[in-house]
Formats: C-alpha cells, structure tokens, sequence
C-alpha cells in the first residue's frame, strides 16, 4: 500500500537493530540462518524528529530508487513523480486469480481468547487494510478525511496481482490467522473490519478503534504494489507528528519497539528479506503522511509484507502456507512487544 507522499521520510543511513530488548539476542541467533535460507530460495527460484532507520542484517538488495507503490490506508491526492496510481476502480475481494486460500481455522466471525496465556488481559487491533467492496462505493471512500495535518481520502481499493488476487483479499486472510494466534495466547483481539460492511472504515476511524479500544498495540495489514523487481517486506513507523488533531509524540518509541520486534521475527518466520526499494534494505520505514499513524493514541506500525506485482513475492502472498509464516512472524512479533 505504500506510497510514499512528499511529505514523507527520505531514505537515512540504516543503523542496526539494537534498541529493542530482546530482540538483538533474536536476530542474532536467528537471522542468519534465516537470511541463508532466503538466499538459496532467492537463487533457485529465479522524520521530522524521528530516529532514522537501524538495519536488520545484511542482504542483498537492488535499485533503492526504484518507486513504491500508492497508499492503501492512506492514499495521497499528489503522488509523487514516477509512482503510478493505485488503481481505484480494481473489484478488491472479486478479484479471481491464482490464490490458494485454504481457510485458516477458525470461522471468520472470531472466536474468544484462551482462557490463559501469555497475553491474557492484551488488548490488540488487527486493522486489515481495505475493504472487499470499497470498489462499489467510490464515493464514499474519495471523499476527504481529517488526518490530524491535512486532508486525504477515506480509503483506497488497495493493489492486486496481475492475476486479481486482491490486497484486501490477501489482508483479511492473514488478519483472521493472526486473530487465531493471539488468541490461542489468550490477547483479547479486535478486527477494524472483518468484510462484515460495505465499504471502510476510513483510515481516521482505523485509529479510533484502536484509541477507544486502549489497545495495547495495533498492527495494520498490507501488501505492496509497486514494480516488477521490488520485493520483500517493511514495517512503517509513525514519525514524531504534532499539528492539528495529530500529536505521535508518545507513540513514537514504543511504536519503533513494536516495528522492531515485528520485522526481527517476520524475517525469521517467512524467509522473505527486507524490502529492496524502500527503507535502504533495513525492513523499516519512517513516514508522517498517514493518518492511521498521525492520529493514534496507542503504539501503531503498518507492514507491507511483499510486492504484490513482483512475481516471486506474488508466489509468496498467493501461498496459504506462507501466509501462515507471514501471522506466525507478526504474532511472535506483537508477543514479543508485550511481553518484553
């Protein structure tokens, strides 16, 4: 969904991960066989005020100019030059394409939390990005919300394979294996839709689900739609914002600990390596242009978990059994956070 607005963060010198607990001792014992493995895949099958991005371990990565692709939650009225439109009028939730959508477990509907677990008496908001039928309703998600700065639409359609397989799709199946998870570890989690409406939430009601929940962390769910070569995954983190009905100021850290831990142990789960075009290879990009973030309350991270235009990462997102990596990587992720 990302696209990047021009207001958003420039590219910094990445750093390594060092700042979030537990999760140096993770990466060190984890990453690198992880990335090894990534590698051999990869081979055989063809802020203002913000701290700036610290670098996961090292991997190759290609053009870092290449662009990204238009906002999912928050789409920009200005792209910016080179990036291509995100394509509204796309039938997100019709779309046919190749998937393997082997249910999840449970019923869409939810379930409760386990009665006992680690995260007994969390709260957590799953926010799928978009909606199944914000394509019948472009009325409704063009017109402008309030983002704390500015003005942007409600929603977007989101991004699609080349062979249909929808964002919104894709976003809904790893919220409900994520729900799943938390569950079994006895969180208390909500969704921000569940394809239960027509079109929406807009991207300022996102953030007041979480806000009025006092959600103990909020992670909203998308996938990239930019050009063939780009690939892999980012974490987007709240920049320090304050104008308007936006003030990060105190989500700011948590949220960079929340993103941290998140990138760490999606990297691990999935295989699948940082992003190579956006957040110079570090898996970790700083933005201020979007409103879930700017009007949060609570700890807030987006994550982009593949390309889905790439066919390499299209495979990936497409794959049931990945998908299930990518909720057991942002499950670990969000455990880790809370317990930490």
């Amino acid at each position: 969904m990302s696209y990047v607005g021009p207001d958003s963060q420039p590219p910094r010198p990445p750093r390594r991960f060092g700042g979030g607990r537990t999760l140096a001792v993770t990466l060190a014992v984890l990453a690198p066989a992880t990335l090894a493995g990534y590698l051999i895949h990869d081979a055989t099958s063809g802020s203002e005020g913000a701290e700036p991005p610290r670098a996961l371990p090292s991997t190759s990565r290609s053009d870092q100019n290449a662009p990204s692709k238009p906002t999912a939650d928050d789409p920009s009225k200005s792209p910016a030059p080179g990036r291509p439109e995100k394509p509204k009028g796309e039938p997100a939730g019709k779309g046919g394409g190749k998937a393997d959508d082997k249910p999840s477990g449970k019923a869409p509907s939810g379930g409760r939390p386990a009665p006992s677990g680690p995260l007994k008496g969390k709260v957590v908001v799953i926010d799928p990005g978009h909606n199944p039928g914000n394509f019948r309703h472009t009325a409704e998600i063009n017109r402008p919300v309030n983002i704390g700065t500015n003005s942007k639409e409600c929603d977007t359609t989101g991004t699609s394979t080349n062979r249909g397989y929808t964002e919104a799709r894709f976003t809904l199946d790893v919220a409900h294996r994520l729900r799943d998870l938390l569950h079994r570890q006895g969180a208390t989690v909500r969704l921000t839709q569940d394809g239960d409406r027509a079109w929406g939430p807009c991207v300022d009601e996102r953030a007041r689900i979480g806000n009025a929940t006092r959600a103990d962390a909020v992670v909203s769910l998308h996938a990239d739609g930019s050009a063939v070569g780009n690939r892999g995954f980012h974490v987007i983190l709240p920049a320090k914002v304050r104008g308007g009905a936006a003030d990060t100021t105190a989500i700011v850290g948590p949220s960079r600990d929340l993103g941290e831990r998140i990138a760490g142990q999606f990297l691990s789960a999935t295989r699948s390596a940082p992003s190579n075009y956006v957040g110079d290879g570090t898996g970790l990009d700083v933005r201020r242009d979007l409103g879930g973030l700017n009007l949060s309350k609570v700890p807030k991270v987006f994550i982009e978990c593949g390309n889905m235009r790439d066919p390499k990462d299209e495979a990936l997102l497409t794959n049931s059994g990945w998908r299930q990596k990518a909720a057991n990587g942002i499950s670990a992720g969000i455990a880790s956070f809370l317990t930490g």
